[in-house]
């Protein structure tokens, strides 16, 4: 008998949740876009956009996911024939060195696996035998949403420093801008890549590209720049239309300013240990399921575990079957092992994932995770009792 009829949960590590107040905010006709409201409330997204990041220097808005923001990045800092380096943890920082791979780079690939975050030490090395300089940037993932492994920026910007190479730090925040902390200027970041539908909680569409002063140099001595990827006429415009190289992105502008406006108005710092304290509860509730069956978290160590996606084994079928029962049976959806197969399991059927980033509370954690809990009863699983106690007390502490 299914039970899945009423408000179903996306709890897939991105598109996330999306507040109601938000959904509001962008069920409207269109705006004028030549003069008005739209063009002042614009002018407002980008200092706090700034401030989410945590930077001082320039953010700009594309149309586009996250691989748009990769490669509008990448067109403006890194030419045919350059060098950049990718200490790759998981499925995303081989993308985004194809992506460059696409424009020309030479790409170098430092692969840590699926279950290490970036090494700096290897980073470090790789950069100081770089006797040449030939490497002109080093493209590094926050939050790896394959593997849910959080790699140390602040590490990757020393490791830089230690090495005495002049490559540009560039970050992919897609996955943990608004969930895990991140402070661009702070940690030493000079190109940030992030996207609307994960922390920001505002549908698929907007890429954003946040950089410094050492970017921006590097950008002046760039040959050329694709006209619709150049971040030159986004960021002091003539003309409004000129941020976003033509039709502006009316009603995800309109959903931004009130997820904005709900990140701000809870604080930056009560966000990041909501999304700690909720990762804590889900972490809890898996080891101890761990003590009796096949569930594991994929990252050992805590310090590596992103606080807005948890990636998990349990074999092979287990992970499939667990996932069609508690969408088809409670209306709960969680995301594929995604970038997880292996030869033993060529569709990834082992794996799958937990998101729990955005607009995400206590009683829905809890309430995922006691579905989870009724597939593996239901599909036969085999678990440790006790997981819900330990993640209540989690939450109660």
């Amino acid at each position: 008998m299914s039970l899945s009829q009423g408000r179903s949960y996306l709890a897939i590590p991105g598109p996330s949740v999306m507040p109601d107040a938000v959904l509001r905010a962008m069920h409207r006709g269109a705006p004028n876009i030549y003069e008005g409201e739209l063009i002042e409330m614009t002018a407002g997204l980008f200092p706090d956009l700034k401030r989410v990041a945590g930077t001082s220097h320039v953010a700009t808005i594309y149309i586009g996911n996250g691989h748009a923001g990769w490669e509008a990045a990448l067109a403006n800092v890194v030419g045919p024939g350059d060098t950049v380096l990718v200490p790759a943890t998981g499925l995303f920082g081989i993308g985004w060195g194809e992506i460059a791979s696409g424009l020309g780079a030479d790409v170098q690939t430092l692969d840590f696996g699926r279950q290490s975050p970036m090494d700096p030490a290897r980073i470090e090395a790789a950069l100081r035998a770089d006797t040449e300089h030939k490497i002109k940037a080093v493209l590094a993932v926050h939050v790896d949403t394959s593997t849910s492994a959080k790699s140390d920026i602040a590490g990757v910007r020393a490791a830089l420093d230690a090495a005495g190479h002049p490559a540009l730090l560039m970050v992919d925040c897609i996955a943990s801008l608004g969930c895990d902390r991140f402070e661009m200027d702070a940690w030493g970041v000079d190109v940030m890549v992030s996207a609307s539908q994960k922390g920001l909680m505002v549908p698929p569409g907007l890429a954003f590209v946040f950089f410094n002063d050492r970017a921006q140099a590097v950008r002046a001595r760039m040959e050329r720049v694709s006209r619709y990827w150049d971040w030159q006429s986004r960021t002091d415009p003539d003309l409004y239309y000129q941020h976003f190289c033509g039709t502006a992105p009316t009603h995800h502008l309109y959903g931004l300013r009130v997820a904005l406006d709900m990140i701000l108005d809870e604080g930056l710092d009560h966000v990041w240990a909501r999304h700690a304290k909720l990762a804590r509860a889900i972490w809890a509730a898996v080891e101890t399921w761990g003590q009796g069956g096949p569930i594991r978290l994929n990252m050992a160590d805590p310090a590596h575990r992103s606080h807005a996606v948890t990636a998990l084994s349990i074999g092979a079928p287990h992970g499939t079957n667990l996932r069609r029962w508690t969408q088809d049976q409670a209306g709960l959806t969680l995301g594929i092992g995604l970038g997880m197969a292996t030869d033993d399991d060529p569709r990834a059927d082992g794996f799958f994932r937990f998101g729990h980033m955005g607009h995400v509370n206590a009683q829905m954690i809890l309430g995922m995770l006691t579905t989870v809990q009724a597939g593996m009863q239901a599909s036969g699983i085999p678990f440790g009792p006790g997981a819900l106690d330990a993640a209540a007390a989690v939450i109660a502490g």
